[in-house]
C-alpha cells in the first residue's frame, strides 16, 4: 500500500503537537528514518534534509510553531481547511462539518480534549493513518479527494513562504508537499476543485 500509514501519522503528528510534547520529543529522531519509509523519487535528496529534522533541538521551535500554529497575530498559514474553502475564511466552516459528517461515518471521532477544527492539517494526515490501518482504503483517497487535496497544497506552500527562525517546519512542509503528489499519481486520484479563497 502507497499510502504508509507510519509516514502519514508521523508527519500529521508534526504539523499538530507542540514541540513541548512528549510526542515531538519522541518523534525528532524518527525523522531520519523519513527516507526509508517510502519509495520516494529522490530520497538521496531526502537523507540529509532529515537527517537535519532529526537533529532539531524541540526547545528551538517553540516560537515557530507559535507563529504557524497558534497565531502571532495575522496568521501566514492557517492549518484549517475551512479557512481556505470559506467565502469569508472562517474556521469551522461548512466545509468542517462536511468533513465532520465524514469522519463520523466512518467511525472516526477526533477527541483531543478541547474544542477545536477537526480539518486541521496534521489531524487529517493521521485520519488518514487510522482509516489505513482500518483497511478503509477507500474512505482514506475519499478524504484525500474531497476533504485534504483541494486545499493542501496551498496551505503547504505558504508554511514554505513563512519566514520562520528555523526551517524545521518548512522542510517538513515541502516533504508532505512531495508524499502527497506521489499519492496522488499512484492512485491517479481527482481531487475536487475547489475555489481557494485564502
Amino acid at each position: 500500500m502507497v499510502i504508509d500509514t507510519t509516514l502519514a501519522r508521523i508527519l500529521g503528528a508534526c504539523f499538530y503537537y507542540s514541540p513541548q510534547s512528549e510526542t515531538i520529543s519522541q518523534l525528532i529522531p524518527v525523522l531520519a528514518e523519513i527516507p526509508s519509509l517510502y519509495d520516494w523519487d529522490n530520497a538521496d535528496e531526502l537523507v540529509p534534509l532529515c537527517l537535519s529534522l532529526s537533529q532539531q533541538p524541540t526547545d528551538t521551535l517553540n516560537y515557530d510553531f507559535s507563529v504557524l500554529f497558534e497565531g502571532q497575530g495575522i496568521m501566514p498559514a492557517p492549518p484549517w481547511g475551512s479557512v481556505y474553502l470559506e467565502h469569508d475564511n472562517t474556521v469551522m466552516g461548512a466545509s468542517t462539518a462536511d468533513y465532520r459528517q465524514f469522519l463520523m461515518a466512518h467511525g472516526l471521532t477526533t477527541d483531543t480534549g478541547i474544542r477545536e477544527p477537526e480539518d486541521q492539517f496534521g489531524l487529517m494526515m493521521m485520519a488518514i493513518s487510522a482509516l489505513c490501518e482500518q483497511e478503509q482504503t477507500e474512505a482514506a483517497i475519499s478524504l484525500l479527494e474531497q476533504h485534504l487535496l483541494p486545499w493542501a497544497y496551498r496551505y503547504l506552500t505558504l508554511v514554505q513562504e513563512t519566514p520562520t527562525e528555523h526551517a524545521f517546519y518548512s522542510q517538513l512542509a515541502l516533504i508532505s508537499e512531495q508524499y502527497l503528489r506521489a499519492i496522488e499519481q499512484h492512485y491517479n486520484l481527482s481531487p475536487t476543485q475547489a475555489e481557494l479563497f485564502r
